[in-house]
């Protein structure tokens, strides 16, 4: 399996001289590359967010979004004896928005605040700064952390929420045919990137994925959201708390889902490498499969925020609106819950101590 030439940029050219001296580079490789070199890499040189970004987040698409996650987690503190202190931790917190509308939502809520400590997860320095304007003012500069990785958030009661963040995990992705599992891969043709196979190395995973497919079939891994997923189910599990994971894909993983986005469109993943965002939907089995402490049933983002009561606080907001405003809210909640928009494609999954019950708007 061959594909067509890419479109070569600064970041295309350094990957076809490393392809030329080290050999094709894994899907995974090659996302982490155009995610993440240090200068010419997509999140180290710009800020995709926003109505004149690359794309749009739930949080920033309505505050309602945000204080339905906020409530959530406020009940389930309480629901588990209002432990203190805690941390309150978000992973990719893009700009800030959706713990700041947390923040701010849950100052009513009899001691919260007082208990909680911000932690972010966050690799850019570019959006850290972001993340410290936005939240300026809604908690103490002392009560918050940057954090490189999961593995160093505190060994104490966790309540996180992780909004569009395993979606830009690196994957890798492999075609069935008929001898098995072939790799497919990143390499270079006339001085331009191509898709092409290569072997696949043994892989339990893989050779577990031949009653469910057949010839032609994609299967993507993600190694890396498990283990962030098992480190987190491990705090929540030693120390009580609450994930909420809000994310696109589905319970197993089945097709090429890897794209690109840019301005607000649809891209090709392999032109103009580092320009585009690049993602690939969640396998939920895979994420959830060892993780250490209870989980809830998969549920699809629309119900889950209906269930949490959405549409009456979409209610109350549009008294105070007319004209172009009140179309904009409209138009957001739709986007939010409807089957035909983010309402289906994006689930919703929890992570809670065993013994405990689910959080409110979904089921164990």
């Amino acid at each position: 399996m061959i594909d067509k030439p890419h479109e070569t940029n600064a970041l295309g050219r350094i990957l076809l001289d490393r392809i030329r001296t080290q050999g094709p580079l894994t899907i995974a490789q090659y996302m982490a590359e155009c995610l993440l070199h240090p200068t010419l890499g997509y999140y180290t040189t710009r800020d995709p967010l926003g109505a004149s970004g690359d794309f749009i987040t739930a949080p920033e698409i309505s505050q309602m979004f945000g204080e339905m996650i906020g409530l959530c987690l406020a009940q389930a503190w309480l629901d588990q004896g209002q432990p203190t202190p805690f941390a309150l931790a978000e992973l990719g917190p893009g700009r800030g928005t959706l713990m700041a509308d947390i923040l701010r939502v849950t100052r009513k809520v009899p001691g919260f605040h007082d208990a909680a400590h911000v932690h972010l997860v966050e690799a850019s320095d570019r959006m850290r700064d972001s993340q410290a304007r936005t939240l300026a003012g809604l908690a103490p500069k002392d009560r918050i952390t940057w954090h490189d990785g999961v593995d160093s958030l505190p060994q104490m009661p966790l309540y996180l929420v992780a909004n569009e963040f395993f979606d830009a995990l690196p994957i890798r992705q492999f075609l069935r045919t008929d001898a098995g599992f072939s790799e497919m891969v990143v390499s270079t043709t006339m001085d331009q990137l191509v898709v092409g196979l290569v072997p696949a190395p043994a892989n339990p995973a893989l050779q577990a994925r031949l009653a469910d497919t057949r010839a032609n079939d994609i299967v993507e891994i993600c190694a890396a959201a498990p283990v962030i997923a098992q480190q987190v189910g491990q705090r929540i599990a030693d120390h009580s708390g609450l994930a909420l994971i809000d994310d696109y894909g589905d319970w197993r993983s089945l097709g090429d889902t890897l794209q690109a986005m840019g301005r607000q469109t649809y891209a090709s993943p392999f032109d103009k490498p580092g320009e585009v965002d690049l993602t690939a939907h969640v396998d939920f089995e895979a994420l959830l499969a060892d993780v250490p402490c209870a989980h809830s049933r998969l549920t699809t983002q629309g119900v889950f925020l209906e269930r949490l009561g959405i549409t009456p606080r979409a209610q109350a907001l549009a008294e105070r609106l007319t004209g172009a405003a009140l179309d904009d809210h409209i138009a957001a909640h739709r986007r939010l819950t409807h089957p035909g928009e983010m309402g289906t494609l994006f689930k919703v999954v929890a992570l809670f101590p065993k013994g405990a019950p689910p959080p409110p708007g979904l089921d164990a």
